[in-house]
Formats: C-alpha cells, structure tokens, sequence
C-alpha cells in the first residue's frame, strides 16, 4: 500500500506554500495540524513520511501547548521507528534559544555571548556584567519576540519594571552581546534535507521581526515608519563561505533535516551565529527574482524520502 506524508504544523499560512508545492507533484498528503488534541500511545502510529513544523512562536496564535504535543506526537512516532523528518530534537532546539547556542558553540561555531536568566532582578543583575549596548531576547521566540536593544543598566531597568516588559512564555530572557553589523544586514542561509539551497541578505535597519515568510511581510509593510529603498529580503546565487561547511556538519549531527540559520557579522567581519529555524519559511518576492524556490525543494525532498519508504 502507498503511504503519504504528515505535515505537522500549527499555522495553516506558513504551511499552504508547502502545501500547493505537493500538490504540484502529485505527492499523497496529510495536513496534521496540531493545536489541541490527544495521542494514544498504546497504538500504533500510520506509516509514512512525517515532517514536523511546529513553531516556537505558536503561543502568538494562541496555541501555547503545540509544541509539547508535538513533542508527545514526535516521540510515538520515533518509538515506532517511523521516519520523522526535524523530530524531538530538532524541536528541542527551536524552542529553547539556550540550547541552540550551546550546541552551536560544541560544534566550534561562534555565537554571541548570552546570559540565561529567570526572574526580573536576576535579568537586572547580569546586565552588569555585559558590555554596552546588549539585547534581550526571549529563549522560547520566533519572530524576533522580545527583542530589545538597551544602551545602559538604567534603561533596561526601566524597561524591566515599567508596563512595556514582555514577560516571556517560558519565563527565560536571554541577555545577549549585541553585534553591530556595519551594513545593517544580518544572513539567513537555508537547507534542504540537510544541504546548503541558498542564502538570504536581510535588511534590519527598520527592526528585529525577520520572519521571511509572506505572510509576515504583509504585515511588515504597514509597520514602516522610515522611507527604505533596499529590498528586506535578497537572495545571494553567489554566497560561499567556510561557515557553510559547518552548518551541514552541525545540523547532521543535530538530526536537523530542514533550517535556517542565521548570522550577522560585525565590523571587524567576525561572524556570529543567532538563532536556528527548524521551521523555515521562505519570501516568495525575493525567490521569484532568483527563480529559486525553497518550498518547492522541500517538497521535492519530502516526495523523495516517501519514494524510499514505499520502496522498502
């Protein structure tokens, strides 16, 4: 009997792309949309290709348990020996920002340096131990939630104890080295079952929300409050660099099958790795320009693990 793909997802915008890119193969699917729900681990899970996309920004949707479903879902599915493309690991890592530099950093990749923190005055506290300006981030994000760019002590504790604070949802800040990138550009470079497609150059001049997908940038546009007439998104053909080598080896030993990874470089060229995207979107606009086309690769990739596991 012929199986199909599971999509595991909670956010129908950012998944439709894929969606259509399998219709267009032809490739059988189910669109797995995982908010609320149960699973019964006493049974036994379909067979297939099951390619998890939960997000760390679910809670924005208002679906702030998906992932520790997913996570429940994941590992049935792995007990069960199925093939599960990005699984419980990989979702580890696009939930917990801690994590992800720390697993970075084993691998010989730089990434800034961070304080983890729980607790107002704990967050106070470390501030005095970073160099100024420093960023706060939150560890469980997406989409570029709390992030905020502070010049003094006295600024982030204004912001720490004022009506403004954004108290993360897993309770974790992150205070972080803030790299100042001389071109205000940071890159995204993108994978495909764990090879190198292409990279981005992103335009951060009018903030940190960077979320490449086009649902977001709609948005994004009626958000501008400075004229910009670089493009937000580009995509370099031409990009070639030794981090790239490392990233394929990182996310191999990872067991992460689809990312985007991102760094920023500071003006002395250091390169600084943020922030890994297990569930990665792509801009249409930039793509079209480029005739390359990341969900369409994706799905490609998706159709050619469901080939093995109907050939076994």
């Amino acid at each position: 009997m012929s199986e199909k793909i599971y999509v595991i997802h909670e956010n129908d915008d950012w998944t439709k792309p894929l969606l259509e890119a399998l219709d267009e193969l032809n490739v059988p699917y189910e669109d797995w949309f995982i908010n609320e729900g149960n699973v019964d681990l006493t049974k036994e899970p379909p067979e297939g290709v099951f390619y998890n996309r939960m997000s760390a920004s679910s809670h924005t949707r208002g679906h702030r348990f998906a992932p520790e479903l997913t996570m429940a879902v994941l590992s049935w599915l792995e007990g069960h020996g199925r093939t599960v493309l990005n699984g419980t690991h990989a979702l580890d890592l696009e939930i917990n920002k801690a994590r992800q530099y720390t697993a970075l950093e084993q691998h010989g990749i730089k990434t800034p340096k961070t304080i983890v923190t729980v607790g107002k005055e704990s967050l106070i506290q470390a501030s005095e131990q970073m160099e100024k300006p420093f960023i706060t981030k939150h560890n469980r994000a997406g989409k570029g939630l709390g992030v905020q760019l502070f010049h003094s002590v006295e600024a982030l504790k204004e912001y720490v104890n004022g009506p403004d604070f954004e108290e993360p949802i897993d309770g974790v800040t992150l205070l972080q080295q803030y790299i100042q990138s001389p071109d205000s550009t940071i890159t995204r470079c993108e994978f495909i079952d764990g090879k190198f497609l292409y990279a981005v150059r992103v335009d951060t001049s009018e903030g940190f929300e960077l979320c490449p997908a086009d649902a977001c940038t709609i948005d994004d546009q009626f958000c501008t409050t400075t004229e910009n007439t670089r493009e937000k998104f580009k995509i370099m053909n031409d990009f070639d660099d030794p981090i790239i080598e490392k990233y394929e080896t990182f996310l191999k030993a990872q067991g992460i099958n689809f990312a985007g990874i991102e760094f920023i470089r500071d003006e002395q060229g250091e390169l600084y790795t943020y922030d890994i995207n297990t569930n990665t979107n792509y801009n249409a606009d930039a793509e079209s320009k480029v005739q390359m086309h990341g969900m369409k690769e994706l799905a490609k990739a998706l159709a050619s693990r469901l080939d093995k596991v109907n050939t076994k």
